[in-house]
């Protein structure tokens, strides 16, 4: 395993906007062992881009970008890009950002509970519309307008 930063996420992961990768599910449903002696992560991207003069910053985060644009002098002009998928992500950043593995951060997969990380799997990525329908219904009232990028 790399040097890079590590962070422990755990299943489920139940906030609608930051939801588990896909590639989580086949590991969850047929490689469980594998997650319990913690040899499962995701490579988090970052969030943004933060260009300050010649000085590029990533964040993976508001709270973090917001930390970022707190630091640079009062009469910097920061360029921020929002990356809203890794398809919108230039491959060469993608490789500098989240594949290399001096450089990426990554956060290991726990389970918590086999019974919610089930429900939750169920839920978001089974064959019921209704049941994700249900879920982001319900899920709603936790969105703040001001953070939504619509």
């Amino acid at each position: 395993m790399s040097a890079a930063p590590t962070r422990p996420v755990s299943l489920p992961r139940m906030s609608p906007f930051l939801p588990l990768p896909l590639p989580v599910s086949p590991c969850f449903r047929h490689m469980t062992e594998l997650i319990r002696k913690n040899h499962v992560y995701i490579a988090q991207p970052p969030l943004y881009r933060i260009d300050v003069g010649k000085e590029t910053h990533w964040a993976c985060d508001d709270a973090h970008k917001e930390e970022i644009l707190a630091g640079p002098r009062a009469n910097a002009k920061p360029e921020i890009t929002r990356f809203k998928g890794l398809g919108e992500m230039p491959p060469r950043t993608l490789a500098e950002t989240t594949l290399d593995p001096r450089t990426r951060t990554l956060l290991r997969v726990n389970i918590e509970s086999n019974l919610e990380a089930d429900q939750t799997f169920v839920e978001l990525l089974g064959k019921e519309a209704a049941h994700r329908y249900r879920f982001i219904m319900d899920s709603a009232s936790l969105a703040v307008a001001e953070d939504l990028d619509v």
